[in-house]
């Protein structure tokens, strides 16, 4: 793709603005050396719309722009679920766990698994998380980076994954959570108003500049099917995203882990200014969630129609010619489009992409980081560590998971729709944990025993539903996390002889009390989810 030198200026620029704030929140005030708290949780002072662009900043990645993209073009609209069941997700994660994660005053979800079961289930879940993260997380959203690189610029695969390493590690590795977040606010408008660019002006070249609605009703007309959010049986991707049951199944499990109980999403909701701050924030990243779709899945839908329409092809001529998606590439869908820009709005549809997969490399990062320093670290290796070197040994480790993950990420290449290989990959590890968590919320009698062999026995029940691909995976989250819990429930009841356990958490009355400014954004987004469902059924 030709970079005019508008686009090259705009880029470089978004480039210098993000390390330049980066580096401007991350320094050392007068007389205050950076502690603990300053770099892990940003000294607990961030305002709501912070944290609500953080949150989305830290979500959307690669594996939505380039991913999610990819499988809106090889299955249509109904991968949008991730994104429209995030928001109603949010609403409870703020209602409900929020308040109890702040109330304990956490610094990293493994540190609640300490204070309500053991030392020895932490470290068992924190190694897990360390692993996820570092080969699974970090190393595809560097692949993906790296692949819209290729595809867009033709910048090989491992220059494009150490030059995306190092733009994340050049403000995020010294200024930690602060960094991380304020850069995530300028980074989301990128997000945000690059992505809206790209679906606009794909719909417009579609029309043949006839205008976005008239470019939208062409789509709605040319392939009626892949508007359709509850898939049934004779659908190719119904095994991914098997019809009624993504509404009241699995993807609950997919939704309330990560939002609920995934360290590099919720550790910036960990560093409000208070409960009400988080929860506000929480709200704003619900709504956005609601327009994700919009920016990410139509136009590749969009690319879908123009790609399989000669007359289209035929009318773009030599501009999509190139790096044109097919049958097995989904992922090439958003990187192709991105040729389609005119001159002079490229580089802002690029540099919302940069954002995207940067934003989320950082915030990985600085979780990774917090994990291992706080978890691992302060609790074998040096407990009685100063401020100083915990915060060296975060910078060291984050370093480090970077390095391993820019030595595999190349090794992910020929992946077909990576979003939803992420997905699968995850959903072994994430029904144990998030049964191990509710019960730990919200049933007393949950013992750590039952605790232990419920995230033990997990993997082989996950790997056992394997075994079964008539099953689909969804279903199979579903089915091993509602396994997982009783199992924890059966040892729990055995163990404590159905005794409370001393270390269960006390639910007051108040304690889920939430303002009216929460209670009137979650109706609205209640009510919008219910329209966006019945026109799109």
């Amino acid at each position: 793709m030709d970079f005019s030198t508008i686009d090259i200026v705009v880029f470089v620029g978004y480039c210098l603005l993000i390390v330049g704030i980066g580096l401007y929140v991350s320094r050392d005030k007068k007389g205050h050396e950076k502690n603990a708290e300053d770099y892990f949780l940003a000294s607990k002072s961030l305002p709501w719309w912070a944290i609500g662009a953080s949150l989305i900043a830290a979500n959307i990645s690669a594996e939505q722009f380039i991913g999610m993209s990819g499988s809106g073009f090889a299955s249509g609209l109904a991968i949008a679920s991730y994104e429209w069941m995030a928001a109603i997700t949010l609403i409870i994660v703020g209602k409900y766990f929020l308040p109890i994660f702040i109330e304990k005053g956490l610094y990293t979800i493994p540190e609640f698994v300490e204070k309500r079961y053991s030392t020895q289930l932490k470290t068992i879940l924190a190694v897990f998380w360390i692993g996820l993260y570092v080969f699974v997380n970090l190393s595809s959203v560097l692949y993906l980076g790296a692949l819209a690189l290729e595809t867009i610029l033709g910048v090989p695969m491992m220059y494009g994954v150490l030059g995306l390493a190092l733009f994340a590690a050049a403000y995020s590795l010294y200024g930690g959570l602060s960094a991380v977040a304020w850069t995530d606010v300028v980074q989301v408008v990128f997000l945000v108003l690059g992505g809206l660019l790209t679906t606009y002006l794909a719909l417009d070249a579609l029309s043949d500049g006839q205008g976005v609605i008239v470019g939208f009703k062409q789509v709605l007309d040319a392939v009626p099917e892949r508007f359709h959010m509850i898939l049934d049986e004779s659908n190719p991707e119904y095994m991914n995203l098997p019809g009624i049951w993504v509404l009241i199944g699995g993807m609950w499990v997919a939704n309330l882990y990560y939002w609920g109980f995934n360290q590099y999403i919720i550790q910036r909701t960990l560093a409000a200014k208070s409960l009400k701050e988080a929860q506000k924030g929480i709200v704003m990243a619900a709504f956005l969630k609601l327009l994700i779709p919009f920016i990410v899945v139509v136009p590749g839908i969009a690319a879908y129609v123009m790609v399989n329409d000669p007359e289209i092809m035929a009318r773009l001529g030599e501009l999509g010619q190139s790096n044109i998606p097919g049958p097995g590439e989904s992922d090439k869908a958003y990187p192709w489009l991105l040729q389609l820009l005119p001159v002079g709005l490229k580089g802002i549809a690029f540099a919302a992409l940069a954002a995207a997969i940067v934003s989320s490399l950082a915030s990985m990062l600085n979780s990774t980081s917090t994990i291992f320093t706080m978890d691992i670290y302060k609790q074998y290796i040096n407990k009685n560590a100063n401020d100083k070197t915990t915060v060296t040994v975060g910078r060291i480790s984050a370093g480090v998971a970077l390095v391993i993950a820019c030595i595999m990420a190349p090794l992910l290449g020929g992946i077909d729709q990576a979003f939803q290989f992420i997905q699968e990959y995850t959903g072994i590890v994430s029904p144990g944990i998030l049964g191990v968590f509710l019960l730990g919320l919200f049933w007393k009698k949950t013992t750590n025993k039952g605790a232990i062999w419920g995230a033990l026995l997990s993997i082989p029940i996950a790997a056992g539903f394997k075994l079964f691909p008539e099953i689909p995976f969804m279903n199979q989250m579903g089915l091993t996390c509602v396994f997982t819990m009783i199992i924890i429930a059966i040892v729990s009841y055995i163990d404590a002889k159905g005794e409370d356990n001393p270390k269960g958490i006390i639910i007051t009355k108040n304690l889920f009390k939430t303002s009216p400014t929460f209670n009137i954004g979650a109706f609205a987004i209640c009510i919008i989810l219910v329209v966006l469902y019945g026109l799109f059924w």
